[in-house]
């Protein structure tokens, strides 16, 4: 347990973090094994530091904290910018970044010192987003092979070019969708299983589950992984004159969002769950579109409690939570 006397707000960008504390100021630093050494040296003991989820630009920094076991805390950058704005803060600079930060980590209570994910967790999420690359890739150059044929060009140097680029393409995914598969196959068997059983849920959508939410270890509940993938509703009203249409927020990974979404498709007629919130919805009136993204959270809710309770699906499951 970390026996907290201040906190240090760090701001990181691409090539150099800087550092406020109420001790010493306003200081900058290279990111980099040299600067972290020398960030490290002149931290008081005790300090807790506080810094952005930035891209990946905080990524080498905060491991070498926590292998230094200097206590640290990754926070969204929404809540973050919130902050700021809600400190009606005018100016936006490192130096001031840093200073917000720092007192963003002594005015919220509890904040949960960071824990890196193991090291397949991290291979799978960089695996994954080659994959995602190549995925645009691919989508683009089928849509171009069919823009072509659709103006009567089916043979060529253009078609071959781009159906051989397609096909290379594809090996790839293919390629490094296997490596990842064997990964989780590897650290993560059990739960890749279970999900897997889940009625609409495919193996590429259990296995990005995995990747993206640590195997659900990141979460306390199944509502924070609907808004991590950015399927949570949002609503926007005020009085009698704002009555906004309430929409889904579309934060967090639109890959994962996508997967789900498609999975809602087959979940609607295999998964009796799914199938029930499905039809209750539209017979309410409700639209087919949001009918299926309640059951995109349902197959969230039903992966979260797989997860946590380390069993299969059963589709004869009720709960065991009695209503007095």
């Amino acid at each position: 347990m970390y026996k907290i006397n201040h906190f240090v707000g760090v701001d990181v960008s691409k090539d150099k973090f800087d550092v406020w504390d109420s001790i010493a100021g306003h200081r900058s630093f290279p990111n980099g094994r040299k600067g972290f050494r020398q960030f490290s040296k002149q931290l008081p003991a005790n300090s807790f530091c506080v810094m952005e989820a930035t891209a990946s630009y905080y990524q080498q920094l905060a491991l070498y904290l926590y292998e230094h076991d200097i206590a640290l805390a990754v926070v969204n950058p929404i809540s973050i910018k919130r902050f700021i704005q809600m400190k009606l803060q005018q100016n936006k600079t490192d130096k001031s970044d840093a200073r917000m930060i720092a007192l963003y980590g002594e005015e919220q209570p509890g904040l949960s010192p960071w824990i890196p994910a193991p090291d397949y967790i991290t291979k799978c999420k960089q695996l994954q987003r080659v994959i995602v690359i190549y995925l645009k890739q691919n989508t683009s150059l089928k849509n171009h092979i069919q823009s072509l044929e659709s103006r009567g060009v089916k043979s060529g140097v253009l078609i071959r070019s781009l159906k051989r680029q397609l096909k290379h393409v594809r090996e790839e995914i293919a390629m490094l969708e296997s490596e990842m598969l064997s990964l989780i196959h590897q650290y993560d068997a059990d739960l890749f299983v279970n999900l897997s059983s889940i009625p609409g849920i495919g193996k590429k959508t259990a296995a990005f589950l995995i990747i993206l939410t640590n195997g659900f270890r990141d979460f306390d509940n199944y509502r924070q992984v609907s808004s991590f993938c950015g399927l949570s509703p949002t609503e926007h009203s005020s009085g009698t004159s704002v009555k906004g249409r309430s929409r889904i927020s579309k934060r967090g990974n639109p890959y994962i969002r996508n997967q789900l979404f498609m999975c809602s498709f087959t979940a609607c007629q295999c998964n009796p769950q799914c199938r029930s919130l499905y039809q209750r919805l539209v017979n309410k009136g409700k639209s087919k579109k949001l009918a299926l993204i309640a059951v995109c959270n349902k197959l969230i809710k039903q992966s979260f409690a797989i997860a946590q309770s380390g069993l299969p699906y059963d589709p004869a499951y009720r709960s065991s939570i009695v209503v007095q």
